[in-house]
């Protein structure tokens, strides 16, 4: 396993990124950060999957920005009159193996001037995409893919996350070339006990 820290992003909003995220820090026994919380504070991405982890090894770092506003980053800071200074966002210090989560998908803007996928190149991170199945999203993930490849950046492999689609997932796999980590299914609620059991549906990283 890599010592590099896990960044894991999605094809879109509402994909998954904070279960599988779940899944990974209770799997690892890793820590846990989210760089940008751009909304939801009171019930924020770290609260949620603190409350989902059982181990006691993981540690849970403060967000470089909490934003008031549930929008993309850039349009929350400018209503909370913040600007997002990507050089302020730095990794935490940890001896740990270290779970990034991103917010939204790789092109959302974090100010005027920078992406999401920017923070990605800065934080020199591997990549774990989080994928799912509905009517668009072989073309959300190609271009997903297309982009972290033109930028160079490292993917560990694909995570698919909710309904299976064995024609959307094999395609993807093969023209991608990109390694499947794990299909994580529907479960009937989410709480420590699925989380656990998902983590069987991960390939060791």
């Amino acid at each position: 396993m890599s010592d590099r820290p896990i960044f894991v992003t999605g094809i879109g909003t509402g994909i998954g990124k904070t279960i599988v995220s779940a899944i990974l820090v209770e799997k690892l026994k890793a820590d846990y950060w989210k760089p940008v919380q751009s909304g939801d504070l009171d019930n924020s991405d770290t609260s949620k999957v603190k409350s989902l982890v059982t181990n006691t090894t993981s540690a849970f770092h403060p967000e470089a920005y909490r934003l008031s506003q549930p929008f993309s980053p850039h349009k929350s800071a400018a209503i909370d009159r913040i600007n997002i200074d990507l050089e302020k966002i730095v990794l935490p210090a940890t001896n740990s193996k270290l779970i990034i989560e991103g917010a939204g998908g790789l092109m959302v803007p974090l100010n005027n001037k920078f992406l999401m996928i920017d923070l990605i190149k800065q934080l020199n991170v591997e990549v774990v995409l989080v994928s799912q199945n509905y009517l668009g999203s072989i073309n959300h993930t190609l271009l997903s893919i297309y982009i972290l490849e033109k930028e160079q950046i490292s993917v560990k492999g694909i995570i698919f996350n909710g309904p299976k689609d064995i024609y959307s997932k094999e395609f993807i796999l093969e023209y991608s070339g990109l390694k499947l980590l794990g299909h994580i299914p529907e479960f009937n609620a989410i709480d420590r006990k699925s989380i656990v059991e998902a983590g069987s549906f991960v390939r060791e990283l």
